[in-house]
């Protein structure tokens, strides 16, 4: 059995252990606020622009664009994006999870992250290549992404582009989503994209009549401004989504670490009692010792 010095020892351990997952605790709900603030800004901007592209796309033949151009082949550029640190529960291991079900023996990637980059170049996945971006994520920081992946595509170096990414949903929810970048499907052009589901709620169809009702001129031609729209519109789904991954890995670390703390406070509690309850023994081993001294000496 452990002595009361044992016991005092670890009651200080685990204190300071609580201390640091308090605080990294705090530190995720405040970088997980800015995320998700980061996200909102976007999203009038998202639906002005996915309004523009559904009259647009009317207008134009949807095979006149390469960027739209459906191909026969199943050669994949999957870019996978994670996390740079850990702690933050099952986040990387369940968009492994989704990255393995949706890879086919042509698939090769980019990363995002260096959690999975790591996993990947363990089991010896062809990396094509790697982007660091900082915490917060600047709009800037999305535009190399969305250029090396359209040039890859454009250049016919894959037939598919796909971003896997964890989908913010709630503090308490986050999900592993897999989207198809490019060729851009003409039918889902017009997909909402904000950190309530990226890729999940498409515009209606009263939205849809709202858009079209509005009597839009193109110049020089509808075809010239899809040109400019669609690298726009790539550049702004990439940074969408690294947004969507911080905020779900920011949740998902503040979430661990409350457990963490919450874990240490309830160690403490036991420590304590187990403490208290040794302690009393000592001090009622020690008034029966010297109780029997006293009677010894009658």
């Amino acid at each position: 059995m452990a002595n009361l010095r044992d016991i005092r020892r670890r009651i200080k351990s685990v204190k300071n252990t609580a201390q640091i997952t308090r605080a990294m605790q705090l530190v995720a709900a405040a970088k997980m606020k800015k995320a998700q603030d980061q996200a909102l800004a976007g999203r009038e901007y998202a639906d002005q622009l996915n309004q523009v592209l559904v009259n647009l796309k009317e207008n134009v033949d949807e095979e006149s664009h390469p960027l739209l151009e459906k191909r026969e082949g199943e050669k994949t550029l999957t870019l996978v994006i994670s996390t740079d640190k850990g702690l933050c529960g099952g986040l990387n291991t369940n968009l492994l999870k989704l990255v393995r079900r949706e890879e086919n023996e042509t698939t090769t990637y980019a990363t995002v992250g260096k959690k999975l980059r790591i996993q990947l170049e363990k089991t010896g996945d062809p990396i094509k290549a790697d982007f660091p971006v900082e915490d917060p994520v600047a709009f800037s920081e999305a535009r190399p992404i969305a250029k090396f992946l359209t040039d890859e595509f454009l250049e016919g170096n894959y037939d598919k582009i796909k971003v896997c990414f964890t989908n913010f949903v709630s503090t308490l929810v986050q999900e592993p989503y897999c989207s198809q970048l490019l060729p851009i499907e003409a039918d889902k052009l017009a997909e909402k994209r904000d950190y309530e589901g990226v890729g999940k709620d498409e515009i209606t169809d009263t939205d849809h009549s709202s858009a079209m009702s509005k009597d839009y001129e193109f110049e020089p031609s509808p075809e010239v401004v899809l040109d400019t729209l669609l690298p726009q519109y790539l550049n702004f789904q990439i940074y969408q989504m690294i947004l969507e991954a911080r905020a779900s890995e920011h949740s998902a670390r503040m979430v661990s670490m409350k457990s963490a703390t919450d874990n240490a406070n309830n160690m403490i509690d036991d420590l304590t009692l187990d403490y208290n309850k040794l302690r009393q023994a000592a001090i009622t081993a020690e008034l029966l010792e010297i109780t029997t001294a006293m009677k010894a000496m009658e």
